[in-house]
């Protein structure tokens, strides 16, 4: 224990830390393996967006489409999407703007200068579907926390071996033509 005990005191090294599971590789750009944000999907589905607090002007015009998406949209949305609580913030001469706040803690802010009614929509729609992550390169489309030791399974895994090298064993021993 005495031995040890000096080497749990010691600060991390930069290559030791890890930041939010993800990593850099040698190309210099960050990724990850293939995860669902807390099992979601495992037993029912969470939105992961939490709140939606739109800013805008009560008489600018670059305000004009987020007040049209007000008038016209945000009760269906808010009826659609019970666990998404949204915020309306008029303010005077700001520039509009939309404020995703994520159940991780991640915060998305959005200027909406000039967008109409159905572009607001869309991209309110887009925010409401992720999950607040950053978007990195994905490292591999599959992944697991139980990995097989087996190998990964293939649709020749439990065939004959006859059926997979038969083509290729008679194009071998056949003869050389001249």
């Amino acid at each position: 224990l005495g031995v040890l005990l000096p080497a749990l005191w010691l600060p991390e090294r930069r290559s030791q830390r890890r930041s939010r599971g993800c990593a850099m590789t040698g190309r210099g750009t960050p990724s990850r393996f293939l995860t669902s944000v807390l099992w979601n999907g495992v037993g029912r589905y969470v939105c992961q967006l939490q709140r939606l607090t739109l800013t805008l002007s009560r008489d600018a015009p670059s305000s004009r489409g987020v007040r049209d998406y007000i008038e016209e949209k945000v009760v269906d949305f808010a009826r659609l999407n019970p666990g998404i609580v949204v915020y309306v913030c008029p303010k005077k001469s700001r520039v509009p703007t939309l404020e995703a706040e994520y159940l991780n803690g991640a915060v998305e802010v959005k200027t909406l200068t000039s967008k109409t009614a159905d572009e607001i929509a869309e991209i309110i729609q887009k925010l409401a579907t992720q999950s607040g992550l950053e978007i990195i390169r994905i490292r591999k489309p599959y992944h697991t926390d139980n990995p097989s030791i087996q190998g990964q399974w293939h649709p020749f895994t439990n065939k004959r071996s006859a059926l997979n090298v038969q083509e290729i064993g008679r194009q071998c021993l056949s003869s050389p033509q001249k």
